[in-house]
């Protein structure tokens, strides 16, 4: 159950790094202002936001991936700390993301599904052992 958690935390940590890069890269491109649904001046009006945003998800997909590496190394305290925190956060960035802007709702789930994931099973797995 631990590598399962391993291989969810690498997806909610590359989906995080995407994250990133629509938000703090390529903001008030045409395709990110469609995905984000914002207008060219709302996306200049909120660039600054959205750059500092997009580095949240960085440095979360940072904690995740270096629990992910030393749960591998074997390092199962490091590595189970690190993989809760990134993931943990990313989890609950999701929930507020659903609690506060319940037309996206959708979208919190999609953000969320792999960091659940990967929490519940690391859990599972410390529990029983494996």
């Amino acid at each position: 159950m631990i590598i399962a958690a391993q291989i969810f935390a690498t997806a909610a940590a590359l989906l995080h790094i995407y994250i990133f890069s629509m938000e703090s890269i390529t903001w008030t491109t045409g395709k990110t202002r469609a995905l984000f649904k914002t207008s060219e001046a709302e996306a200049e009006a909120t660039r600054e936001m959205a750059f500092n945003q997009g580095f949240y998800n960085l440095f979360l997909a940072v904690a995740a991936l270096a629990g992910v590496i030393a749960l591998g190394m074997g390092h199962l305290a490091v590595g189970s700390t690190l993989v809760f925190a990134g993931a943990g956060s990313m989890l609950a960035a999701a929930l507020v993301l659903a609690l506060g802007s319940p037309g996206k709702a959708k979208l919190a789930v999609k953000q969320g599904m792999f960091p659940l994931l990967s929490v519940a099973l690391l859990a599972l797995g410390l529990a029983l052992g494996n």
